[in-house]
């Protein structure tokens, strides 16, 4: 766990294959859970798609990155306008863990009330190749500060760009 007073919004690696992210969110803790799980929430930040609270449920997450932010810009190039991805949900504990499959992988969303504020960490698991951590990573950090702007409620900035501009500063951060 991380010293609150100086939480970075950057991923760590934590094993060669393992980026970790932390965010002290606006709590209470139902509602930071409600983001994770819900889909008509979720579609504000990350992805929608129908998850079915349980061990073993079905989870489908359908990014359209696009139109998470009013903001006109262009999609990087190989950034498709929609991606779905099959996942099943390996651990649940509300409102306290969540984690599923991520192709080879395993994502793993904690909560931890702090006071009125919410530390989310969130782990992912089995990123082989370089790319895959390079993007994932840049995306998780993008996708998280979208999280921060919607609970608490502020406008978020253009996600593509900020997308890019920290798939560059994982390239610097997260050496070979």
């Amino acid at each position: 766990m991380s010293d609150l007073a100086t939480l970075s919004p950057y991923g760590v690696r934590t094993e060669t294959t393992t980026v970790r992210m932390q965010r002290l969110l606006p709590g209470p803790i139902e509602r930071v859970w409600a983001y994770l799980t819900e889909s008509d929430l979720r579609r504000q930040w990350l992805a929608s798609g129908p998850m079915e609270l349980k061990a073993g449920g079905h989870v489908e997450l359908t990014w359209r990155n696009s139109e998470l932010t009013p903001h006109e810009e262009e999609r990087p190039e190989g950034m498709r306008a929609e991606h779905s991805m099959e996942s099943r949900i390996t651990r649940l504990d509300p409102p306290r863990l969540l984690a599923f499959t991520w192709g080879e992988g395993e994502v793993t969303f904690e909560l931890e009330p702090q006071g009125a504020e919410i530390l989310l960490t969130v782990t992912h698991r089995r990123l082989i190749e370089r790319s895959a951590l390079l993007n994932v990573s840049a995306g998780w950090h993008a996708h998280l500060d979208l999280l921060a702007d919607r609970l608490s409620n502020r406008e978020p900035g253009p996600f593509w760009r900020h997308w890019s501009e920290l798939k560059a500063e994982y390239e610097a951060r997260l050496p070979e």
